[in-house]
């Protein structure tokens, strides 16, 4: 592994630690006041920075074990580890999200609610500000070392501000004798959770499974093509190994190259990709025409 590439990974630890520490003291706060409080809204917002706290340990275990080199067993590196943590993550959330609705649509029914006292919507404004610093942190971060997981972490710090705002606004309007509003928004966080775990599912599975933006892939087309010696394009294909991009290209030349020609061709090529799209490695097989 290179030293820019080592730094990059040791920033991203960086920011799913300052993410833990934030949903412990969030979900802590939230979990606390929303019992004193009696308010399930509160209550389903800091279980739902519970899983997030799983979700950025995921995100953190990931981080580390991607900075292992590669060995016997993985000869390609242990790029992915990221992904499998993302995934089982992902899980665990979509339980606690379908548990929170659970216990908001019973209380509802069995007419178990009241007005929760205001201290409650103050504190969810107070957690979503504060949670809002958290996402600009990561999303500056993530920008900088190119990250995919640090970017998707930063996401639902994002998501977890708007779930704090919605918490609020549904204890406040329970306030106007609408209690019913507070479990009603517990619903709401739970489904948000429901549908942040399904996102994190979609990327981790698609990526696991060697999906590729095809977009992105006829980017890299484009890029191969305008490369002085290259006559066309006979395959091309690429996958993700955690957050780097591995290509694989068969490319045309002129059959009447010497064959130092032909791989000062494909050194352009890989060189090309590399500077212009950030790909992290690229294997080119070269075919006359």
């Amino acid at each position: 592994m290179d030293q820019q590439r080592y730094n990059d990974l040791k920033l991203g630890e960086r920011g799913a630690i300052i993410s833990i520490i934030a949903y412990i003291c969030l979900s802590a706060l939230k979990l606390a006041i929303g019992y004193l409080a009696d308010s399930e809204a509160l209550r389903a917002d800091g279980l739902n920075n519970t899983t997030d706290i799983i979700a950025s340990i995921a995100v953190l275990i990931g981080l580390r074990l991607s900075q292992k080199p590669a060995d016997s067993d993985h000869s390609y590196g242990h790029w992915k580890a990221e992904n499998v943590a993302s995934l089982v993550a992902s899980f665990i959330m979509i339980a606690v999200g379908i548990q929170v609705i659970y216990v908001a649509i019973t209380k509802a029914f069995l007419n178990e609610h009241s007005s929760p006292n205001l201290i409650a919507a103050w504190t969810g404004i107070l957690c979503a500000i504060v949670m809002y610093g958290v996402y600009r942190y990561n999303k500056r971060l993530a920008s900088k070392i190119n990250s995919q997981s640090v970017m998707a972490a930063a996401k639902d710090n994002l998501s977890d501000a708007w779930v704090s705002i919605g918490a609020a606004v549904g204890i406040i309007g329970s306030q106007f004798n609408m209690a019913w509003l507070d479990p009603v928004a517990a619903v709401i966080v739970g489904l948000l959770i429901c549908k942040t775990a399904w996102d994190i599912f979609q990327e981790a599975s698609h990526q696991l499974t060697d999906g590729f933006d095809e977009n992105q892939l006829q980017s890299y087309k484009k890029t191969i093509e305008n490369t002085y010696g290259v006559k066309g394009i006979k395959d091309i294909k690429a996958r993700h190994y955690g957050n780097n991009v591995v290509v694989d290209v068969v490319i045309l030349v002129n059959s009447t190259l010497d064959i130092i020609r032909a791989h000062d061709i494909s050194t352009e090529v890989e060189q090309a990709l590399a500077k212009q799209h950030n790909v992290y490695d690229v294997h080119v097989h070269i075919e006359p025409n």
